[in-house]
């Protein structure tokens, strides 16, 4: 089985770690090519068509519409990583390609750093902090906390990031209700509602698992952040773009919301931007997520990295594959 990786520049180094590279090279011919941007379009074309597998990931070279109609040997896209719109077009899912990615591989991460997120504003850490450095020591009262318990918790998402979310915020006893007009099901416990205007009236907080799409982009709008209550919270580890930033950014300049933001749009601020000093707001510079250190990356296979080569051992045995994209989770995906 030959298998080719093209990267733009050079491969992701946290995707592209000795562990995974010793194992594709267990399961085939393993070819990573460098600087495939330099590459001339036929160039490109060629080696794609000259593979049994293309494995692609973060910073890899589009996959040119072409292939689609001529293939060559190619007969499977693994995409390592998650997003695969930037160098995937859906035309060569719409051709019958078999294309996946790394499916369920973040959920644990990303649902314990929005819970994380969660109960630090809860429990309003950042502004207690600050009050304990600044050499104070018991509040006066004035000091806003609350408890999950029986708290109002609206959830934009529900898939499968937002269901670990769920499961890991079930046992606090919050009351959850729930918007996502693209799943069929809600999990046991919760409630559904039938648009963003009726989950942001009946919340408390607000946390957020949509993914990014021209439905999504924007949709959390000034209108619905002041439906809030005071001391209402946000919080955001799926994309900048669904919020209007600039709307949540003026509540929590007045220190009316509190919000805990792995991301924004764009996503970074800059160095003097006041709002890094807000109290009202945790900014985790999308890294919320991240499972291990660095160092720890280049020693041990991650859950995208097994859940890659589970599927090329399926694509090898003529098993059916997991994690397929067609074309509505194509569509759907940021």
């Amino acid at each position: 089985m030959k298998l080719l990786h093209i990267a733009k520049g050079r491969p992701a180094s946290r995707v592209w770690t000795p562990p995974f590279i010793s194992a594709l090279k267990e399961l085939g011919e393993l070819q990573i090519v460098e600087n495939g941007a330099q590459l001339s379009p036929e160039e490109g074309l060629e080696l794609m068509r000259s593979c049994d597998v293309l494995l692609t990931s973060w910073n890899s070279l589009s996959i040119p519409k072409a292939l689609a109609a001529d293939r060559g040997r190619l007969r499977y896209i693994c995409n390592v990583t998650g997003s695969v719109r930037g160098w995937v077009p859906l035309e060569i899912v719409e051709a019958g390609i078999p294309v996946t990615n790394w499916g369920d591989a973040p959920d644990f991460r990303i649902a314990e750093g929005a819970m994380t997120l969660l109960l630090a504003a809860v429990k309003n850490l950042r502004r207690r902090i600050k009050m304990i450095e600044d050499g104070g020591w018991n509040p006066d009262g004035s000091l806003f906390s609350s408890t999950l318990e029986g708290m109002n918790i609206g959830i934009y998402g529900c898939g499968a990031i937002g269901r670990r979310f769920i499961s890991f915020l079930k046992p606090f006893a919050p009351v959850i209700r729930i918007y996502d007009p693209y799943v069929s099901d809600i999990p046991e416990g919760c409630s559904r509602v039938s648009s963003l205007e009726e989950l942001f009236t009946q919340s408390e907080a607000i946390v957020i698992h949509a993914g990014l799409s021209n439905e999504t982009r924007g949709s959390i709008t000034a209108n619905l952040l002041a439906k809030l209550p005071d001391n209402g919270i946000i919080i955001n580890t799926a994309r900048g773009a669904i919020i209007d930033q600039a709307a949540l950014f003026a509540e929590l300049e007045r220190g009316r919301l509190i919000a805990g933001l792995d991301v924004l749009e764009p996503d970074w601020l800059p160095a003097d931007h006041p709002a890094r000093h807000w109290p009202s707001l945790i900014l985790t510079a999308h890294d919320i997520g991240t499972a291990t250190s660095r160092e720890q990356e280049q020693i041990k296979l991650q859950r995208m990295h097994r859940i890659c080569l589970d599927n090329l051992r399926r694509f090898a045995a003529g098993e059916p594959l997991v994690f397929l994209i067609d074309r509505d989770r194509w569509l759907r995906s940021t």
